[in-house]
């Protein structure tokens, strides 16, 4: 059954809304909380952070050092092609909108307050409640079924072509960025208090994710046939078909069994309910190290 037009206004409506809020959290992070205090968070703005500092000075143009939105943008947009022609990413414009969103606030709100933290001469309390908006705002993005882009978005082409897990090569990545703080600051507080901002972060995204790190789901529907589309070519995910059959009436039937991130389960259960309302889902917690079915 598909949606009415109204029906997809508002939900476009309330993911774009929740894109705006958490791209503009993200910046609120970075500008009022972690660039002052040089705080590196790994990624596309720990670079960014990084290469502001360094630039000071350098261009007429930008006393201050390269602005950290635009920096970012010039990263995020080859990294968006190349995932796009490597791994397709369905979730492309509202990823587009969302790494655009945060590099517009980021240096709306520099030009505003300039360099002046927040909290003033408290490292703690910076990287701390950085952290948390910061996993607030991706919390947000995740929510509306998009992404900021950035090295998570390099981590899935890396190994997509590999055998390493996404979360680990997210690991490595943040991890290098933020090695590459101390090796430009030569201050050992940098990388102690980026990888705690990191904690704070990831720690909030967990607490607002209502499902676990991955899942495995069960469905049973009279309409295999088109969920398996879906499924491998929307979703671009794998999975099995199940032999079953109904303890009342007998009746055989297929059950679809797939493997799917959290991140990625309201998309999945919107589409479910596109091809049949009916069906029937079961989720359950599935470990890190469980392959995806079907490959």
């Amino acid at each position: 059954m598909a949606r009415t037009p109204n029906a997809v206004f508002k939900k476009n409506l309330q993911d774009y809304s929740l894109i705006v809020v958490g791209a503009f959290m993200q910046a609120l992070s970075y500008v009022l909380f972690l660039a002052p205090y040089k705080i590196v968070p790994g990624g596309v703005y720990g670079t960014s952070i990084v290469i502001h500092y360094v630039t000071k000075g350098v261009f007429s143009l930008f006393p201050d050092g390269l602005p950290m939105g635009v920096t970012a943008l010039c990263f995020n947009i080859p990294l968006m092609i190349l995932a796009m022609k490597k791994i397709g990413l369905a979730s492309g414009p509202k990823t587009v909108v969302t790494f655009l969103l945060i590099s517009i606030f980021t240096d709306s709100l520099s030009y505003i307050f300039g360099n002046q933290p927040l909290v003033a001469n408290d490292n703690f309390l910076a990287c701390f409640y950085g952290g948390s908006i910061l996993g607030i705002g991706v919390s947000c993005v995740f929510r509306a079924q998009s992404t900021s882009a950035g090295t998570d978005v390099l981590a899935r082409v890396i190994a997509n072509d590999s055998n390493l897990k996404v979360s680990n090569m997210i690991i490595v990545l943040d991890s290098a960025v933020v090695v590459l703080g101390l090796i430009v600051f030569r201050d050992w507080a940098v990388p102690l208090y980026s990888w705690f901002t990191i904690f704070v972060y990831g720690k909030i995204v967990e607490m607002f994710q209502s499902d676990n790190p991955s899942r495995a789901v069960f469905i049973v529907s009279k309409k295999t046939d088109e969920l398996k589309e879906v499924i491998l070519h929307k979703l671009d995910l794998g999975g099995t078909f199940l032999h079953g059959r109904g303890m009342y009436n007998g009746e055989e039937r297929e059950i679809i069994f797939t493997i799917v991130e959290r991140k990625d389960m309201p998309r999945m259960k919107d589409e479910i309910k596109k091809i049949d309302p009916n069906a029937f889902v079961s989720t359950m917690h599935a470990s890190k190290d469980t392959p995806r079915p079907g490959i």
